[in-house]
């Protein structure tokens, strides 16, 4: 038995649990077509499989609507406290709910983990029936740009009814949904509020179409709120382009606005503003009071500043947000690196020694701002075989890497993630080194990621496909540490990887960029480069992260933000001077290669370590991001 345990470990299990396979996925196409019987016939031979609790879920949620209480609770206390009792719980959920049978619902509710929005507007349903003040504590629910959920509509009628909600708050609303480019929805508010007619939709309508050309009209109105409305919906359209030309119209038109609209106008241009890295964002920050700005804004009023190294306009920026958002880790480095520019030191020590201990981008940049020796590292642990073993008996992972063993990713990670919430460091390093055994590289990294005393960087930076990655990075002549810190970004060493837009492999590859690729190396194959071949992936995407790298003076910040958004952005986003690359990376105005560049970077510091290489500080590999080079658009 040792030596079959030790075989398990070195070769995939996948080799060694394959027994039911065929027979789970008969029940599965069986549960999809709808053919009971066939089911309840696999059933004995799937009592031992590890996926058998989702056979059984999908029988009982064939049930439901019988409402099988019995066998329900029972599903519930077997599987108790694993992801397939809360997604019965869930579903159990809503038919009650369906039936009006609000006291059960109440009984079960409080044992479901993570209710979605749906579930969340059923719940107060239910609490409205006991306590009215419900409706008043969740008025905020209303204020979202985007859809809700066709259950969350009868408790917004009921803050109707009782005055919880006003027809101001629907223009409120309508504004929000516009600000977030929910056109439809902000129509559908407007045509609510009782203020709108039918030459207000007309109006709308010529906003939607020509939103400059409706501003520059001289018999625009704005007598009545549905008329402002628009206006300040048109202004939003021109600023997310032309801030200039929203300004130049706005200094013409405010006049007729009331104070918090004017100051809400200058917000909206503001912030389209320092999206664009204007130099007058600040100024027409400044024609928006605080008070009118929202938490987004206030990031943008900061980012505007930083750019400016206006560390007072900085600081100030920061203490005016939310906690929610002025205690995020950018934040809380940038409020220290403020203090420390404005001479109050000893303000901003503490918050640098709280970030240092953190493990993340800003952690790193804090804890070389303090210097070295800066309280306990973490300590090294490396699982023993024990505790792999261990993780594989925990039923949630077998259910895992069933379902990864199957091809089917998506239900493995869902399992995953739920198992590991609340795991121990040892536990979670256990799991880890079983999923990078697996070659489930995203699984090992992540699990890794989320220890809190013990560490093991070894499985929070694997290095799998060294021969080939190497070789290129020697071929290209890139740095191997920054070529795995952005692989380890963009697809978690999954060959397989195929994100929503295209790209495909270990380096993410889009195929107009596969086919450019190989017109530059000669080659007339370039579908490989996008199919599941490592090498001929690496290659391509080593061969175009260097092409970056060299036209855009040699940072790999730049490139780094180039690979991800394209080389003209990367170029644009430059600022006529040098500039610290923490603040180059921190105003990038997309959030997702805001947090792409971060990690890349982070990612390669630590690699680089992992190497044994000389010790580089993260500041030092961000250094300084160069000039914008006059006339210059980024290229291909």
């Amino acid at each position: 038995m040792r030596i079959l345990w030790l075989l398990a470990l070195v070769f995939p299990l996948r080799l060694f649990a394959a027994a039911g396979d065929a027979e789970f996925l008969d029940a599965r196409d069986a549960v999809q077509r709808g053919q009971w019987q066939r089911v309840s016939e696999l059933v004995p031979s799937l009592r031992e499989h590890p996926l058998y609790p989702y056979v059984e879920l999908w029988q009982l949620k064939a049930r439901l609507n019988e409402f099988p209480r019995d066998d329900v609770r029972q599903y519930l206390e077997r599987y108790s406290g694993q992801l397939v009792a809360n997604r019965l719980r869930a579903d159990w959920l809503r038919v009650l709910a369906k039936a009006q049978q609000w006291n059960a619902f109440e009984q079960d509710w409080n044992a479901l983990v993570d209710p979605d929005t749906d579930l969340q507007c059923l719940q107060l349903q239910a609490a409205v029936r006991r306590d009215s003040r419900v409706l008043e504590a969740n008025k905020a629910r209303w204020f979202a740009g985007r859809d809700l959920p066709e259950s969350c509509s009868s408790v917004f009628e009921a803050m109707f009814t009782s005055g919880v909600l006003k027809d101001a708050d629907i223009l409120a609303r309508a504004r929000l949904a516009f600000m977030a480019g929910n056109t439809t929805l902000g129509k559908a508010m407007l045509q609510r509020a009782s203020a709108w007619s039918a030459a207000d939709a007309k109006r709308l309508d010529s906003a939607i179409r020509n939103p400059d050309r409706y501003l520059s009209d001289k018999r625009l109105g704005t007598r009545t709120r549905a008329e402002r409305e628009v206006a300040l919906f048109a202004l939003s359209r021109v600023a997310s382009n032309f801030p200039e030309n929203a300004a130049s119209s706005w200094q013409r038109l405010s006049g007729s606005f009331s104070r918090d609209d004017r100051e809400a106008g200058w917000g909206l241009i503001a912030v389209a503003a320092a999206r664009r890295h204007s130099a007058q964002a600040l100024d027409w920050f400044r024609k928006a009071a605080d008070t009118r700005l929202d938490a987004s804004q206030l990031e943008w009023r900061a980012r505007a500043a930083l750019r400016e190294q206006n560390w007072e306009e900085v600081l100030r920026s920061i203490e005016s947000m939310e906690p929610e958002y002025r205690d995020r880790a950018v934040w809380r480095y940038w409020k220290a690196r403020s203090l420390r520019r404005l001479g109050r030191e000893p303000e901003a020590m503490p918050i640098l020694a709280v970030l240092a201990g953190e493990h993340h981008f800003h952690a790193q940049l804090a804890s070389e701002e303090l210097g070295p020796s800066v309280g306990p590292a973490p300590t090294y642990y490396k699982p023993s075989e024990d505790d792999v073993r261990n993780a594989s008996r925990i039923p949630g992972i077998a259910r895992a890497l069933a379902w990864y063993r199957l091809g089917m990713r998506y239900e493995g990670n869902l399992e995953w993630i739920w198992t590991v919430r609340d795991l121990d460091d040892v536990s979670l390093l256990g799991a880890a080194e079983l999923a990078r055994r697996e070659g489930w590289y995203e699984r090992a990294i992540a699990t890794a990621d989320k220890t809190r005393k013990l560490t093991n960087l070894e499985l929070r930076y694997p290095t799998p496909f060294q021969e080939q990655l190497r070789a290129r990075a020697r071929e290209f002549e890139v740095d191997d540490a920054w070529l795995y810190g952005l692989i380890r970004q963009e697809s978690r060493f999954n060959a397989a990887a195929r994100s929503g837009v295209g790209a495909s492999g270990l380096m993410q590859i889009m195929p107009d960029t596969a086919r450019w690729v190989a017109r530059k190396l000669g080659l007339k194959d370039w579908r490989s480069a996008i199919d599941n071949t490592p090498d001929a992936n690496i290659s391509f995407g080593t061969f175009y992260l260097k092409h970056v790298l060299v036209q855009l003076d040699g940072s790999p910040v730049l490139a780094s933000a180039a690979y991800n958004a394209g080389p003209r952005r990367a170029q644009v986003w430059r600022a006529a001077a040098p500039m610290e690359g923490a603040i180059y990376i921190d105003t990038i105005p997309f959030l997702e290669t805001r947090e792409y560049v971060r990690k890349v970077m982070a990612n390669a510091v630590q690699y680089a370590r992992l190497f044994g290489r000389q010790m580089e500080t993260l500041t030092e590999r961000i250094g300084t991001v160069p000039a914008r080079s006059p006339g210059s658009d980024g290229g291909s």
